[in-house]
């Protein structure tokens, strides 16, 4: 493979597969201002989310850093911060720490410049103003080592863990080999297979991490009187024929290859470079791409067996599926069918190369099916309870 592709290049040395302008809400009462603006001003990406104001502590903190990070993300080359005036979430600190990375920020809040009108008219001149300069940006042959991709699990079913996650490991491995990243999260999916990745850990403080997190979450249900039997597995995947939480964490792990984990990361944290990361998240799907993206994913490969259309907000989703089926009644939302792995006509080598080949594909500009339709879906895992 050729070792460079074209992207755009960042000022400080990241490399972004998409070239956005993102507009960001502080809060849930600018939500309103940032999509009409969007909607007035073409190219530009929205993440209206529920937060920002009565929150405290590690929860208000979270907020910050997952706006914070989704800003960072590479795929963003500028960014417009609107707030209301009154919430937790500072717009000047959001911006100062966004603008670490040297990207164009601008912010404003709605009461200062008079109510919701004047500030859709204020926010829309300078998102023109600011996707002026990045439609002036040209891509630069960047290379693969700098590419940052999350592997992740939705809407499983039988087909997921014989197919489509052992085939996005092979895929895994072959980014990994070019000296990329690879983060799998979803701590709730590994449950009753820990002790397998804990295996592949390369110290024994990292696979103590990864215990930690684990336990974390366990000793939370246990806290909240709730057990997840109903909830993992899901309705959805006890009908597409997964049986046990150990059964779909068996499959699920398959997914990130073979290569030895090098670190553990939190929720929204910055992904490493080269090699393979576990980041602590749920297995919301909305909540775990989100903190892919607030992390520095380029690109997120999410398998699925029964079908979900979710993308996100500034990352391309690549949808994989083993199951015929599901891939020819939602053709309009999957990009990659690995079924013929079952029927014996496709070897997992020629699977992985297909998918490794779409991410290639998509990294040099191809649209995901998620894309075209318009998906930007965006959601912040939430810690603690509202004031």
């Amino acid at each position: 493979m050729n070792g460079t592709f074209m992207g755009y290049e960042r000022a400080n040395g990241d490399i972004g597969i998409r070239n956005h302008l993102l507009i960001i809400p502080t809060v849930i009462c600018s939500n309103q201002v940032c999509n009409r603006i969007m909607q007035m001003v073409p190219g530009t990406v929205a993440i209206p989310h529920q937060h920002g104001c009565s929150q405290i502590g590690a929860d208000k903190d979270r907020t910050f850093d997952v706006l914070a990070g989704t800003g960072k993300n590479p795929n963003v080359g500028a960014v417009l911060i609107i707030s209301l005036g009154c919430e937790v979430v500072d717009p000047a600190a959001l911006a100062e720490e966004i603008r670490k990375t040297g990207k164009p920020v601008e912010f404003f809040d709605i009461q200062s410049v008079g109510g919701s009108v004047k500030a859709i008219s204020h926010g829309a001149e300078l998102a023109k103003r600011l996707m002026a300069d990045l439609e002036k940006q040209e891509k630069v042959p960047v290379p693969w080592n700098k590419l940052k991709v999350g592997v992740k699990c939705g809407g499983s079913d039988a087909t997921s863990g014989l197919s489509s996650n052992p085939a996005l490991g092979a895929a895994a491995d072959s980014l990994i080999a070019e000296g990329g990243s690879i983060v799998i999260g979803e701590t709730t999916e590994i449950i009753g297979a820990e002790h397998l990745l804990a295996e592949r850990c390369e110290t024994e403080e990292i696979s103590d991490q990864l215990y930690h997190i684990v336990n974390r979450f366990e000793d939370e249900v246990q806290r909240m009187g709730a057990d997840m039997r109903g909830g993992n597995p899901s309705p959805g995947n006890i009908a597409g024929g997964l049986s046990t939480i150990e059964e779909k964490s068996l499959g699920c792990i398959s997914k990130c290859g073979k290569a030895p984990i090098k670190g553990v990361i939190e929720y929204a944290e910055n992904i490493p470079d080269h090699g393979l990361y576990f980041m602590d998240s749920p297995g919301n799907d909305i909540e775990c791409v989100s903190g892919m993206a607030a992390g520095g994913a380029h690109i997120v490969c999410f398998t699925t067996g029964r079908g979900t259309p979710t993308g996100a907000a500034v990352i391309p989703v690549i949808k994989i599926t083993g199951n015929k089926m599901t891939f020819e009644k939602m053709e309009d939302n999957m990009d990659v069918d690995v079924s013929d792995m079952l029927d014996g006509t496709g070897s997992l080598k020629q699977a992985g190369d297909r998918i490794w080949q779409e991410i290639t594909d998509v990294a040099e500009g191809k649209w995901t099916k998620a894309e075209v339709l318009g998906h930007q879906e965006f959601s912040i895992n939430r810690i603690g309870p509202s004031l």
